[in-house]
C-alpha cells in the first residue's frame, strides 16, 4: 500500500494519500515510512511545524539511508536547515538593488573519498549542518545542483564555502542566457575545416565556418521521450501515466571564442545532406554513432562532458527554478519537462567553467 501512497503523492492526489495513510496508521502506526508520508501530508497541508517535528524524530531514530535522505529533503523544503552564521552575515550585507535580484544556480563538485571526511566537516561548519548530513550532501561523482535563488545570496554563500575549501561554483542566469545556441541542421564540410548549416533560436537559417581548434569541448546527453498510457490504479481506477517511449541524443560543441554552442540533435540532424550523406546505414542510431566517431577523430584533444545523467539525478527539488530557464531544445512533448532545462543548464555551466 505504500506504493499506492507514493503514487498518490506523485500525482498530487492528496485526498487519496490521506485515505490510504489513515488505514496504514491503524495497521502500522510506528512504521517509519508511514511516518515519513504523514510528515509529507502535513507539509503539503501547510502544517510546517508538525511536519518538521516528524522529520526530526525520524532523523534521530533511523538508520535507513534512503529514508534519512528523504527526511532531510523534507526539512530543507521547510527551511529546517538554517542558514549558516557566516553566510547569513554576508547575505545581510548584500545590496538589495534590482540588479542583484538576478537568479542563479549553485553547484557542488565531486569530492574524492579520501577528502570526504575533512571537507564534510568544513561544509558542516559553514552551513551549520550535522556532519552526517554534510557528508551525504557532497557528491561522490559529477556535479550536484545544490541551490537555486537570488544570485547575490548564492555568491555570498558560495564564497564562504570556497574559502573553506569546499569545491563549489555558481552562475547567474543572465550569464547562461548570454551564450548563443545554434541548432545544427548538418555539416556541409568536415575537412579541412568544418562548415555547419544551422538555425539560431529565432529559426533563421545560416552557415558558420570555423577551424576545429576553436571547439574547446563537447557535451553529450540523453533525454527521455515520454508518451502517456492508461493503467489501472487504486481501486482499479484508470490513471494516466508517463512511459518512456524513446531517448533523444544530444551533442553540444562549445566554441568559447565566438561565445556560442553548436547543438546537434539526432532526430533533427539532416543525415541526407552534407558531408555525411554518403554514409549508408539502416537506422538513425547507426548514423548518429558515425557522426560522433567523425567528431572524435577531429576533436581528439577536446574533453567530453558526459556525466549529465548523474547531474540530472540531483535536480528533482529544483523543478520551479529550472522551468524559468529556456532549454533551447526542440522535443515533441505534450508538456514541458524539467530535464530539458537541466541539460541546457549542465551544458552552459560547462561552457562557463571552461571559459573561466
Amino acid at each position: 500500500m505504500l506504493d499506492q501512497v507514493a503514487a498518490a503523492f506523485e500525482r498530487q492526489d492528496y485526498q487519496t494519500a490521506a485515505q490510504l495513510l489513515k488505514e496504514l496508521l491503524k495497521r502500522s502506526p510506528q512504521d517509519p515510512w508511514v511516518q515519513l508520508y504523514v510528515a509529507r501530508l502535513q507539509e503539503v497541508s501547510g502544517k510546517a511545524k508538525a511536519a518538521e517535528g516528524i522529520y526530526r524524530q525520524l532523523l534521530k531514530g533511523q538508520t535507513n539511508s534512503k529514508l534519512i535522505a528523504q527526511a532531510r529533503q523534507g526539512l530543507q523544503r521547510l527551511g529546517g536547515v538554517r542558514e549558516p552564521p557566516k553566510a547569513s552575515r554576508a547575505i545581510a550585507q548584500t545590496t538589495r538593488q534590482a540588479a542583484s535580484a538576478n537568479p542563479g544556480f549553485m553547484i557542488l563538485s565531486a569530492v574524492p573519498s579520501e577528502a570526504r571526511s575533512e571537507l564534510g566537516q568544513r561544509f558542516a561548519s559553514v552551513m551549520n549542518l550535522d556532519l552526517y548530513t554534510a557528508k551525504a550532501l557532497l557528491p561522490s561523482r559529477g556535479w550536484k545542483l545544490y541551490r537555486a535563488g537570488v544570485f547575490a545570496e548564492l555568491q555570498s554563500v558560495g564564497q564562504a564555502l570556497k574559502a573553506a575549501g569546499v569545491p563549489v561554483f555558481w552562475a547567474a542566469t543572465s550569464e547562461l542566457e548570454a551564450i548563443q545556441v545554434f541548432h545544427v541542421s548538418h555539416f556541409s564540410t568536415l575537412e579541412p575545416n568544418p562548415t555547419v548549416v544551422c538555425k539560431n533560436d529565432s529559426g533563421q537559417l545560416g552557415s558558420l565556418s570555423f577551424p576545429w581548434s576553436e571547439v574547446a569541448q563537447r557535451v553529450e546527453g540523453i533525454l527521455p521521450i515520454f508518451s502517456q498510457v492508461v493503467e489501472l490504479g487504486y481501486r482499479d481506477r484508470p490513471e494516466w501515466k508517463d512511459k518512456v517511449e524513446d531517448y533523444a541524443h544530444f551533442c553540444d560543441l562549445h566554441i568559447p571564442s565566438r561565445r556560442c554552442i553548436l547543438r546537434i540533435h539526432d532526430s533533427r540532424y539532416n543525415f541526407k545532406q552534407g558531408a555525411l550523406a554518403s554514409f549508408e546505414a539502416d537506422t538513425i542510431r547507426q548514423r548518429w554513432n558515425h557522426l560522433l566517431t567523425c567528431l572524435t577523430q577531429q576533436l581528439s584533444q577536446a574533453p567530453i562532458w558526459s556525466d549529465f545523467i548523474a547531474f540530472s539525478e540531483t535536480v528533482d527539488d529544483f523543478i520551479v527554478p529550472l522551468s524559468r530557464l529556456k532549454p533551447q531544445l526542440f522535443l515533441s512533448r505534450a508538456e514541458d519537462c524539467y530535464l530539458d532545462s537541466a541539460f541546457h543548464l549542465y551544458s552552459t555551466l560547462a561552457f562557463l567553467k571552461n571559459s573561466a
